[in-house]
């Protein structure tokens, strides 16, 4: 497990494309924290990590984005859901894996239906108003990071 606090969302992005450096097709990462976090904010780092180009937004009502780059992001926000089942429902399972990093934001809608494989991160608002504890924890075999 690793801690890291960051001040600011430009702070928060950056340390997404640290990690980005680091992933490859197929990882899965589970992204939890309250709403305004800073979960989004962490996949637009990711995202411009892994090259991909354009806007990066929550998917909160489509549920999942996918976008194009050096390693493809599916981008999951699954807040919207409520159960295993409906995760299976709409086909989502399709996107785990595979060629491209899965992004996961509020897994714990759909908690059984996530791999073990995994790097959790939670987002924890800090003491300032700007700045987050963001923990990393590797889960079922996935390797570790270095931040």
């Amino acid at each position: 497990m690793k801690d890291v606090t960051t001040n600011n969302v430009a702070e928060t992005e950056a340390l997404g494309q640290v990690l980005a450096a680091q992933l490859r097709p197929g990882d899965v990462l589970l992204l939890r924290g309250e709403l305004g976090a800073g979960k989004t904010a962490f996949t637009r780092g990711i995202a411009a990590g892994l090259g991909v180009e354009g806007p990066v937004a929550s998917p909160t009502f489509t549920l999942l984005n996918c976008h194009e780059g050096r390693i493809g992001l599916s981008h999951f926000d699954l807040y919207r859901l409520d159960g295993d089942d409906a995760f299976y429902e709409a086909g989502l399972e399709d996107y785990i894996g595979g060629n491209a990093v899965a992004v996961v934001e509020w897994p714990e809608r759909c908690e059984g239906a996530m791999p073990l494989c995994r790097l959790e991160i939670n987002i924890c608002y800090a003491t300032e108003e700007n700045e987050r504890n963001i923990i990393f924890t590797p889960m079922g075999g996935f390797r570790e990071v270095t931040l």
